[in-house]
C-alpha cells in the first residue's frame, strides 16, 4: 500500500482503477491499509478507489477539528478536478463524510459510513489512552473488532506509537473532543444525500442503536447488518462489505 502512494502539493494518496470516485475517509487510529479489500475489489468493478491520507497530526493543534478535516477534503477533491464523488467514511472518517455531505451536498453523490462517529461514540474509556502500558492498548485495540484476533502486532504497535507519541497524542484526544462537540443529530434531517449504512452487530465502539438512529435521522439511508462484526466492517468482513457496498451502488445507479 505505502508503495502506491502519490504526492502531489500538499496531498499524500493512493488512487486505483478508472470510472466513478470513491473518496475514502480512515479513522482516527485506522491507516489506509484498512481499507486493502475495498481497495482490491472496486477498480475491477468500474470505480476509481481514492484514499487521501488525512493530516491528523500535522495540522496545528487550534485547527484539529472534524471542519478543518472536511475542508481539506473538499479541498483534495476540487484539487482532482472531480465533479461528484462517492464518499466512504470509518469511525471518524464517517464522521468527516458526513459534515462534508452536509457543507458540500452538491460535491457528494452517495454517502457510505460504517462504525461512524457523529452521534455518539463510546470512546477508548476514560483511562484512555495510558501511555507506555502495551497490553492496555492491545486489549483496547482488539476490543474494536469482534475477533480480536484481527489486531494483529501491525495494528497494536501503530496505535502504541500513536499513544507513546506525545504530540500524536494530543491531537488524537483534540481530534476526538472535536467529535463529540460536533454532534450531528439536528444536521441529519436535512442531508437528502443517498446513503448507505453498513455496520457491524457487534460493534462496541458506535454501539447498533447508533446505527438505527443514523436511519431514523437520515431521509435517504438504507441499513445492511454485519454479524459477528466490530467497528470496522471492511476489515473483519471484506467481502460481505465489498457485496453489500456494490449491490447498493448497483441497486442505486451510482
Amino acid at each position: 500500500m505505502k508503495n502506491n502512494l502519490r504526492q502531489e502539493g500538499k496531498f499524500t494518496y493512493l488512487e486505483q482503477g478508472e470510472g466513478t470516485p470513491i473518496v475514502i475517509l480512515h479513522g482516527l487510529m485506522g491507516g489506509l491499509s484498512n481499507f486493502d479489500g475495498v481497495t482490491e475489489y472496486f477498480p475491477k468493478h468500474g470505480y476509481k478507489v481514492v484514499i487521501p491520507e488525512l493530516p491528523l497530526y500535522s495540522m496545528s493543534l487550534l485547527k484539529t477539528s472534524v471542519q478543518t478535516f472536511a475542508k481539506y477534503l473538499k479541498e483534495f477533491v476540487d484539487f482532482k478536478g472531480y465533479d461528484k464523488v462517492i464518499l466512504l467514511g470509518n469511525s471518524l472518517g464517517g464522521h468527516i463524510a458526513l459534515l462534508a455531505t452536509k457543507l458540500y451536498p452538491e460535491m457528494v453523490e452517495a454517502l457510505v459510513i460504517t462504525g461512524s462517529s457523529g452521534l455518539y461514540e463510546n470512546s477508548m474509556g476514560e483511562s484512555y489512552p495510558r501511555r507506555g502500558d502495551y497490553e492496555f492498548i492491545k486489549k483496547k485495540a482488539q476490543d474494536v473488532f469482534y475477533d480480536p484476533e484481527v489486531a494483529t502486532k501491525e495494528i497494536v504497535d501503530e496505535v502504541y506509537e500513536t499513544v507513546s507519541d506525545r504530540n500524536k497524542l494530543v491531537k488524537t484526544l483534540a481530534i476526538a473532543k472535536s467529535a463529540i462537540r460536533h454532534n450531528m443529530a439536528k444536521d441529519l434531517p436535512k442531508m437528502k444525500t443517498p446513503t448507505c449504512i453498513i455496520w457491524g452487530k457487534d460493534d462496541h465502539v458506535t454501539p447498533p442503536e447508533v446505527a438505527e438512529d443514523f436511519q431514523r435521522l437520515l431521509p435517504d439511508a438504507d441499513l445492511y447488518w454485519v454479524d459477528k462484526c466490530g467497528h470496522a466492517a471492511m476489515m473483519e468482513h471484506p467481502i460481505e462489505f465489498n457485496e453489500l457496498l456494490h449491490a447498493w451502488l448497483k441497486k442505486r445507479n451510482f
